[in-house]
């Protein structure tokens, strides 16, 4: 690549929290040039003034990921930038867990899975294309997985745990009255979970896929309890008031959001986490050395045969098939 042209990457949610931070350590360390993809785009622009950003090193787009129409709009607005994309990070995420009954997207799918999982995984294959064609030879795709979607970890064993079940709500095309993907009774926590244990999925099917044939880095990670994030809005607020707190003196696995986003950005440029197919984690040991570690996934989420269902049956809710 020419010396004086930035890498690109493109991260989703960018406007609060982990999405945020990450954004400003891969604009002001690692010299990217950043797009935040945000469905506030005033609010994004505050943001990003916020935390310092220089006005040169962002470009601000609008997609809701919960729109399958807005994310081929924003493919299409990325295009038209002319710019090459060097990396994606699929960082975007809502949690409603009080709710009772469920949301819907514009194409009548359960809010928090079509935003969580089906908006990013039509974003990750529309702009895989984009990723091959950038004439970098270090291109990444990450996406942001969390300790909840494992039912072998203390953040997943807390009821309701992550079942996809025999993917039987997608399968029968996940519309009203079908709430979640195994087709049983909707619970917004549970439908959260799942949808994480489907990214976890994704790129591990990305890598199976893609990787030797385009060598792209595929890659998912855990960056440590973020328990002050905008994720947790929906919540009580005694919970939004307590969880912190017991995050930092009880379990140990607290981590700022700042901190948080210098790990993202770390696996999407530094070196030492170019390699495909890998979940990264801290844990709760960086009180220990706060170094990252592979942490194997949930057996749901290492179950090759689960995850080519999920591929072909997302591919058929997202309109790819």
């Amino acid at each position: 690549m020419e010396q004086n042209r930035k890498s690109t990457v493109i991260v989703t949610g960018a406007s609060s929290g982990v999405g945020l931070q990450a954004a400003k350590a891969l604009a002001q360390k690692w010299q990217y040039h950043v797009v935040m993809a945000c469905r506030d785009l005033e609010k994004a622009q505050k943001a990003a003034e916020s935390v310092g950003m220089p006005q040169n090193s962002y470009t601000l787009m609008q997609i809701d990921l919960g729109s399958l129409e807005s994310v081929r709009q924003f493919v299409n607005n990325f295009r038209a930038t002319g710019r090459s994309l060097e990396a994606l990070v699929c960082n975007a995420a809502i949690y409603m867990p009080l709710i009772k009954e469920p949301l819907r997207s514009p194409e009548g799918y359960e809010l928090s899975v079509a935003t969580n999982h089906l908006g990013h995984f039509l974003l990750c294959n529309l702009m895989l294309e984009d990723l091959k064609k950038s004439p970098s030879s270090d291109r990444r795709l990450v996406i942001l997985g969390t300790v909840t979607h494992n039912p072998d970890e203390l953040g997943g064993k807390i009821p309701p745990r992550p079942d996809l079940g025999d993917l039987k709500g997608f399968a029968e095309g996940f519309k009203d009255p079908i709430t979640m993907i195994d087709g049983k009774q909707f619970e917004p926590v549970k439908a959260y979970k799942d949808s994480k244990v489907c990214n976890v999925l994704t790129m591990r099917e990305l890598h199976q896929r893609y990787h030797e044939s385009t060598g792209i880095t595929f890659s998912s990670l855990y960056p440590g309890c973020v328990a002050t994030t905008a994720l947790f809005r929906n919540h009580y607020p005694l919970f939004q008031k307590i969880f912190p707190l017991f995050q930092k003196y009880i379990t140990g696995g607290f981590v700022t959001e700042e901190l948080s986003g210098e790990r993202v950005a770390a696996v999407v440029a530094d070196p030492e986490y170019k390699q495909s197919g890998i979940y990264w984690s801290w844990g709760n040991r960086q009180k220990k050395d706060g170094k990252s570690f592979v942490q194997r996934v949930s057996p749901q989420a290492r179950d090759n045969e689960n995850g080519k269902r999920m591929w072909d049956l997302s591919e058929k809710l997202v309109g790819l098939a």
